[in-house]
């Protein structure tokens, strides 16, 4: 059993979380302090890759990063850098489709966030950044990790849109997803079963860190 998808699929994975908690984290902070009418506009902007099939959102990065398209060809030319149907071109798609949950859990977490304790750091002299790092954020800590465990765990899963700007290919860009698709798809339904049983095992341990979360949040 070659276990590079189970490797490649971590590593998209813990990149791409590693990603959308900083990114998530700043579009949460900033957007819950705009007006009402823009955060809204920006809510649906960011939230959308979430109800959005995921071959629709492969093809906008398709639109993107093809070494055809402007940005793709940009890439290709300055840097020889291919950023479409490489290992590395999956953390673009997983990033994109596991950016909301952690964008919407973020910011419900900012949300829920008592003003007054900033306030009083803001009288005492201190810094928005050391307020930011050191009250905020280990105030929120329980939403800002569940929301990082929910994007692990979508990014872990992802499908439609990593197979159409990576693709497969054994030992280059294959993760369990779509190993399994095509171990299906060549009539190998022992071997598909054995990568159902990893993702399995991997989905409850996720799982089962969220609801651990969640019960230290109560």
């Amino acid at each position: 059993m070659d276990f590079f998808p189970l490797y490649n699929s971590l590593r998209i994975a813990l990149l791409s979380s590693l990603l959308v908690f900083f990114l998530g984290i700043f579009a949460a902070y900033y957007v819950a302090k705009l007006p009402r009418l823009l955060k809204g506009f920006l809510d649906v902007a960011l939230t959308l890759p979430l109800v959005l099939p995921p071959t629709v959102v492969g093809y906008f990065l398709l639109l993107l990063l093809g070494p055809k398209r402007p940005f793709g060809a940009w890439m290709l030319s300055q840097f020889q850098i291919r950023m479409v149907m490489t290992w590395y071109a999956a953390i673009f798609s997983s990033s994109v489709v596991a950016f909301p949950l952690m964008y919407r859990t973020a910011r419900g977490a900012f949300e829920s966030f008592d003003e007054n304790l900033a306030y009083a750091g803001k009288t005492l002299g201190l810094s928005n950044m050391y307020i930011f790092w050191c009250i905020r954020m280990p105030a929120c800590r329980q939403g800002i990790l569940a929301g990082t465990v929910l994007a692990f765990a979508r990014a872990l899963g992802e499908y439609g849109a990593t197979s159409m700007v990576c693709g497969y290919t054994p030992g280059r860009t294959a993760t369990i997803s779509t190993t399994v698709y095509q171990l299906w798809r060549t009539n190998n339904d022992a071997l598909a079963f054995r990568w159902v049983l990893v993702n399995l095992a991997i989905s409850a341990v996720v799982l089962l860190a969220i609801n651990l979360l969640e019960k230290k949040r109560r």
